[in-house]
């Protein structure tokens, strides 16, 4: 086998697994003062899946104790939808692909949040679909 068909993907996979799970880990940091416990992250074909425990403020946990669930998962997915910019940012600088679909799912128990991005190119979403946009 020549050096040109050596499948290197195992270690770039791995460095792009990291740069999604600990950039996502650090910006939820940054704005909730502290950060999910636990992270796993997938990445194949056109999707990378980030799966996310633990991290809840005490403001957060003290809503949760008290029976007001689903304030805390409102309050996560509007921000999430504010923050929108910043996830994608993680996501493209970490695969140097585009995304061109984000959602998020929460859950309390057991806690977890799903950061779910879908990358172009895909066979799943023609070009003259996805909307042109400016980075700033």
């Amino acid at each position: 086998m020549s050096p040109a068909n050596v499948h290197t993907k195992p270690e770039k996979h791995g460095e792009v697994l990291t740069a999604v799970s600990d950039g996502l880990v650090a910006l939820l940091k940054e704005f909730y003062g502290r950060g999910p416990t636990r992270v796993k992250s997938y990445y194949e074909d056109d999707l990378v899946v980030c799966v996310l425990r633990g991290g809840f403020s005490r403001v957060e946990q003290t809503l949760l104790d008290g029976g007001r669930g689903a304030a805390v998962i409102d309050q996560r997915m509007a921000f999430q939808e504010l923050m929108r910019g910043r996830f994608e940012a993680v996501i493209e600088d970490a695969t140097g692909r585009r995304v061109i679909g984000f959602m998020s799912g929460n859950q309390q128990d057991p806690d977890m949040m799903c950061e779910v991005f879908m990358l172009s190119p895909t066979d799943l979403v023609g070009e003259h679909e996805v909307p042109v946009r400016s980075r700033s």
